[in-house]
């Protein structure tokens, strides 16, 4: 048996659900003497901004006792130096390309985004709304209903590619923020990303992270995350990319019942630079042993009434 792994995320398909989320796997390049990127559905850049930015000062990584903390500050090499030396060999993977976009101010996101313009490569925008770890963009756009919709208007107009919101968990109801990202124009959901959070050293009563808070990933946020894939993916005729402490088959198996039509796989990156491919050979096997013929037929088959 080969079953159909592939899946539709409006006008694009993925040849597989297993994407790599934003941050946690460079620009795609460091890891190819590892794995073979082509195995995978697709894979999303660092966030990339308009200019080259240094992001926040040391520590930008702390593990705690259920997840790993953190607060880079979107630490990149901006767009120009992405389309000039990351994407040319990216380009030669057989896979979908997605550039992950963030700024200060509106005026930056449609800029950044803009550039991406007539790139063919590039797959989707995914805009970066829900990064907990910088004092201006970021998070500040996406808790704000007017503001995500005014964000996302702004990189819809500026870009020929289709616009995935990535939204943040750190809401009272991420519907209505979902609801007005669609609104903007977004072809797409992703969700979620970290939980705005702390960590103290209790030895000199000081934060532990440079940036003093940042954001909590990694499988102590998994149920949010598939809380909220459900909510918003029964709510909206959109697509919905799950991400949120996925680390095994069963997440994965999980988070498409909830609603996903894809998934990103994150912190598991930091500890196994090979689940994601693992994971496609699983997601393969699981659908062989149980008579799956396509992958698709998971997508929102939660039993929940």
């Amino acid at each position: 048996m080969n079953p159909d792994l592939s899946v539709r995320l409006g006008s694009l398909t993925l040849k597989n659900p297993i994407m790599t989320a934003s941050g946690c796997f460079g620009y795609g390049l460091e890891l190819i003497d590892l794995l073979d990127l082509n195995q995978l559905g697709g894979i999303v850049s660092k966030s990339l901004t308009l200019h080259k930015r240094m992001g926040t000062p040391p520590h930008r990584i702390f593990e705690t006792a259920s997840g790993m903390l953190n607060a880079i500050g979107i630490e990149n090499i901006g767009v120009e130096a992405y389309l000039n030396e990351k994407l040319p060999h990216l380009s030669r993977y057989d896979i979908a390309i997605v550039a992950n976009v963030m700024g200060n101010t509106l005026e930056e996101y449609a800029a950044t985004a803009a550039r991406f313009r007539g790139v063919r490569r590039i797959n989707a925008i995914e805009v970066n709304i829900s990064s907990p770890n910088t004092k201006k963009g970021g998070m500040h756009f996406g808790v704000d209903p007017e503001l995500t919709y005014q964000v996302i208007r702004a990189v819809k107009d500026a870009t020929d590619r289709p616009v995935i919101a990535k939204l943040s968990p750190n809401v009272t109801d991420i519907v209505q923020i979902a609801k007005r990202a669609v609104d903007g124009g977004a072809d797409m959901l992703s969700l979620i990303n970290t939980l705005w959070s702390l960590a103290i050293d209790h030895w000199n009563g000081k934060p532990i992270l440079g940036n003093v808070t940042g954001g909590l990933s990694g499988p102590a946020i998994k149920p949010v995350a598939l809380r909220m894939v459900h909510q918003v993916s029964r709510a909206l005729p959109v697509p919905v990319i799950g991400m949120g402490g996925i680390a095994n088959l069963f997440d994965v198996i999980e988070f498409m019942m909830a609603g996903a039509s894809a998934v990103q796989i994150g912190t598991a990156n930091f500890y196994d630079p090979t689940v994601s491919v693992r994971l496609v050979r699983e997601l393969r096997d699981y659908c062989s042993m149980r008579k799956i013929d396509r992958i698709s037929s998971l997508i929102g088959a939660l039993q929940s009434s």
